[in-house]
């Protein structure tokens, strides 16, 4: 079994492979100040259980591969391969790590590492051209090209960071539940932000979508548009413009990335 790990800004998710399938899955809150000790035990705690592993830390796992956007945390999970999972190979994205997918930055090392292997698993699942629109702390949206480089992106604002903001900036405004109300003209305060925040990022993702595909493509209607990220179900049914969804999209590139890597160890 092969354990992925991906780091967010806001939450972890972990993922359990079987082969090529994915047969289990966690999301947890992202803590910078939690020890590798302290991770040990987390990860002991939900896959300890598992009718699919042991009963013991590391019982079932053959492979680890792990992205983080918060250095602190990687730097402890690092140590948890080294002290708890000694013997099993562990794949680290980070600068040297073998991704199949060339980078067209100015300064490749500053581009996030879960956004590479959105890249990744988009190139082999998909094919380019290709966006990732990922709905995290901040919305992010990745450029592939036909032949499969990566060239570049957006970053906005994520949904739950404009709904934190609007209830703090806001003297008459509060914080609201994330849902989508029954029109967009809203009847009261809350549905009027349900609304803003639903529609607004709609408008928002098909309106950058649009203008990327133009700079991406000759014909805009070659790019796949895939979305990702745990709040992609808010505005999947009011976008126009995303064709696929893929939950775990992040996984499935560190999966790519641990089999294209292993063989190196």
């Amino acid at each position: 079994m092969l354990l992925t790990i991906d780091v967010g800004n806001t939450h972890t998710v972990l993922g359990l492979f079987d082969g090529e399938e994915i047969v289990e899955h966690w999301r947890i809150s992202t803590d910078a100040r939690r020890t590798a000790d302290e991770l040990a035990v987390l990860l002991q705690g939900l896959m300890g259980m598992h009718p699919l592993l042991g009963m013991e830390l590391g019982d079932g796992i053959e492979g680890i591969a792990i992205c983080s956007t918060v250095p602190a945390v990687l730097h402890e999970l690092r140590e948890v391969t080294r002290r708890y999972y000694g013997d099993v190979p562990a794949v680290l994205v980070e600068p040297g790590i073998k991704t199949g997918v060339p980078i067209l930055m100015d300064n490749p090392k500053e581009v996030g590492a879960d956004r590479i292997i959105n890249a990744v698993a988009a190139v082999d699942l998909y094919g380019g051209p290709a966006i990732v629109v990922d709905f995290g702390t901040a919305t992010t949206f990745d450029a592939v090209s036909a032949r499969g480089e990566y060239t570049g992106g957006v970053i906005a604002p994520g949904i739950e960071i404009s709904v934190e903001a609007l209830g703090v900036k806001g003297a008459q405004l509060r914080k609201i539940e994330l849902a989508r109300p029954r029109s967009v003209i809203g009847k009261n305060t809350v549905e009027a932000m349900q609304a803003g925040i639903i529609y607004g990022f709609a408008g928002q993702v098909d309106g950058v979508v649009d203008r990327m595909k133009k700079e991406l493509a000759d014909d805009p209607d070659d790019v796949t548009v895939i979305a990702t990220g745990g709040l992609a179900p808010m505005v999947l049914n009011e976008s126009s413009v995303i064709d696929e969804h893929e939950p775990w999209l992040t996984l499935i590139g560190l999966r790519l990335v641990y089999e294209r890597n292993v063989s190196r160890l």
